[in-house]
């Protein structure tokens, strides 16, 4: 009989985090190994318990999960990472598979697709939800892709609305301003946060000031 895949469950929801347990415990072939609330703490128990998986939600206190993700991807290669989150917009997706994500699903995936996800990634495959397969496509399509370091002249593969709420930061402007400014909501202010200090390996606010700044990108 093959060794079971010993998988973490990481959502800041403890309802969502308990009837992920308890759902992946009926499933044949899983182990699970813990479970946790934030990203800090998932970084901190994939070095204690070395998982094979971690089920890896995205908006989190503490650490969100594309930060969490791109340490435990640092710290330890081997193991993967499925994204099980609500949401689905083009940062969102983009920066967890920049971060190392192999897996991306919603939480509306069912049972057997997670299954799926983590047999896929375990194997070195890639497994995305549907409508994260079509808006890669699309993205991939009309060119509106994931940019490396440098392009436009952005460092760490900035987008160029990250680097205008970058700039906005410098200036000193709080969330909502910045919403009012670019005619957007606060929720996708704090999306495009998290992401550019992720990929730019920011911690606060006053690190993205002395960071825009270096880069010349004040305003």
């Amino acid at each position: 009989m093959s060794e079971k895949t010993r998988i973490l469950v990481v959502d800041d929801q403890t309802v969502v985090r308990e009837g992920l347990v308890l759902l992946l415990e009926l499933l044949p072939g899983l182990d699970v190994a813990g479970a946790c609330g934030d990203g800090e703490q998932a970084v901190a128990m994939v070095a204690e318990l070395d998982p094979d998986v971690v089920l890896m939600d995205l908006r989190m206190p503490r650490m969100d999960g594309v930060e969490a993700t791109r340490r435990i991807k640092e710290a330890h290669p081997d193991v993967e990472i499925v994204v099980l989150t609500t949401y689905a917009d083009d940062e969102s997706i983009f920066a967890a598979l920049r971060a190392g994500a192999r897996g991306y699903l919603t939480k509306d995936a069912g049972a057997d697709e997670i299954a799926r996800a983590i047999a896929a990634v375990r194997g070195g495959a890639a497994q995305l939800d549907p409508a994260v397969q079509r808006r890669l496509v699309e993205a991939v399509a009309t060119g509106d892709r994931p940019r490396g370091p440098g392009r436009d002249g952005l460092p760490d593969g900035l987008t160029r609305r990250e680097a205008e709420v970058l700039a906005l930061i410098a200036r000193g402007r709080s969330n909502a301003e910045i919403a009012g400014d670019l005619f957007i909501s606060e929720a996708t202010v704090k999306t495009h946060i998290n992401n550019l200090f992720a990929k730019a390996s920011l911690r606060d606010r006053a690190q993205a000031v002395t960071y825009a700044f270096r880069h010349g990108l004040a305003g």
